[in-house]
């Protein structure tokens, strides 16, 4: 089908060019190419109008000779690291699928790079930037003080974040605003009734998880219940780390009886914690998390979480960094979404008070429990 349109266009002289789209539409071959290279003289609808143009008679823009001519390739960039137990992260089949959808819509393709430790993730960045491999890239799950954003900002290479920074000079980003999802879930443990509710946060060096700490924080003002430092966990963003956040903070001697997670992977931990001390999660001891992996579903009670639509979020920082990359301000570029609150059967009104609670616990250590930490 493509191929007779592109006869059809052409007059059968085989493959379609600007000037056939600029035939077509009776437009110049300058308003066409400037159309299709994002040029911000170009309005909108006549943007439009020249890309369904050039997607009706199979109009192709040759790589090498547009790179040439706009000095880019068209190509957006993601280099993941995988250095750290956290690295299969969950979201990242959607997120990628997302972001190159549409990627694609716009005629740009994705390159993706993996590196072992953040130094190298540096240096691929660098690396591709020489090679001209990509005109911008995507930055996931950034830190309070990151060194990706520091490298791109001295080679002058538009970027988006997945997330935010202490620095926002120069950053565009698209976020999910945790911080409310964590107000939200501390405000609703309050209203089920418990009084006392931990918190354990991701790894500090993030920016989400100093933003998630205030939003519990918040949520403790909003239900007049008092900060107390004792009910901020150990940092934990796996099931092992959760597991033992969940002993440290069931050992105190007044231990809560609800705990809200940063993270799904660590709150999952939470169930073998409880589980050691004959306990159920939804009716001695509260959970809700964060992030709406698919594994929350299957737990015994199902883990209530605040979900995060990663496709839609690989989608908008594909267009956020096409629109950074054509020259839009960094400043006008800065989306923030809400996650959205999947009720399940972990959070439920205490059953015990935290004394009830603590009594419970020295009893059962007092038969000798052994704590086997999740593998």
């Amino acid at each position: 089908m493509q191929t007779a349109i592109a006869a059809a266009g052409t007059g059968g002289r085989g493959r379609v060019t600007i000037a056939d789209v600029a035939r077509d539409l009776g437009v110049t071959k300058s308003t066409v190419s400037r159309a299709l290279n994002g040029y911000t003289d170009i309005s909108e609808a006549t943007r439009l109008k020249v890309a369904r143009a050039a997607e009706r008679l199979g109009y192709r823009p040759l790589a090498h000779a547009q790179a040439i001519r706009t000095g880019r390739v068209r190509s957006l960039g993601l280099v993941l690291q995988i250095d750290n137990e956290d690295s299969a992260r969950p979201f990242l089949a959607d997120f990628i699928a997302g972001l190159t959808q549409a990627a694609s819509a716009e005629n740009w393709s994705v390159t993706i790079a993996t590196a072992p430790t953040e130094a190298e993730v540096n240096t691929t960045l660098s690396r591709l930037v020489d090679e001209r491999k990509a005109d911008g890239f995507i930055l996931p799950r950034t830190l309070l003080n990151d060194a990706r954003v520091d490298t791109l900002r001295a080679l002058e290479v538009p970027f988006v974040m997945f997330g935010r920074t202490a620095n926002p000079r120069d950053c565009a980003w698209y976020d999910i605003k945790g911080e409310d999802a964590m107000q939200q879930a501390t405000a609703r443990l309050a209203a089920l009734g418990h009084k006392r509710i931990a918190h354990v946060p991701g790894g500090p060096e993030y920016t989400y998880s100093q933003l998630r700490i205030e939003g519990y924080r918040r949520g403790l003002a909003q239900a007049d219940l008092p900060f107390d430092p004792e009910l901020i966990g150990s940092p934990a963003t796996i099931r092992r780390a959760g597991f033992g956040a969940t002993k440290a903070l069931l050992s105190l001697r007044t231990p809560p009886t609800a705990i809200v997670f940063a993270i799904d992977r660590a709150a999952l931990g939470a169930y073998r914690a409880a589980d050691a001390l004959g306990l159920k999660i939804g009716h001695d001891l509260s959970v809700i998390s964060y992030d709406g992996i698919p594994e929350g579903a299957y737990a015994d009670p199902g883990l209530t979480t605040f979900a995060v639509d990663s496709r839609l979020a690989g989608e908008r920082l594909a267009k956020i960094l096409t629109a950074r990359i054509r020259g839009v301000a960094p400043e006008n570029l800065r989306e923030l979404a809400q996650a959205t609150l999947v009720e399940r059967g972990s959070d439920k009104p205490p059953q015990l008070t935290s004394a009830e609670l603590a009594r419970q616990i020295k009893t059962t250590l007092q038969c000798d429990v052994q704590w086997e930490e999740p593998k």
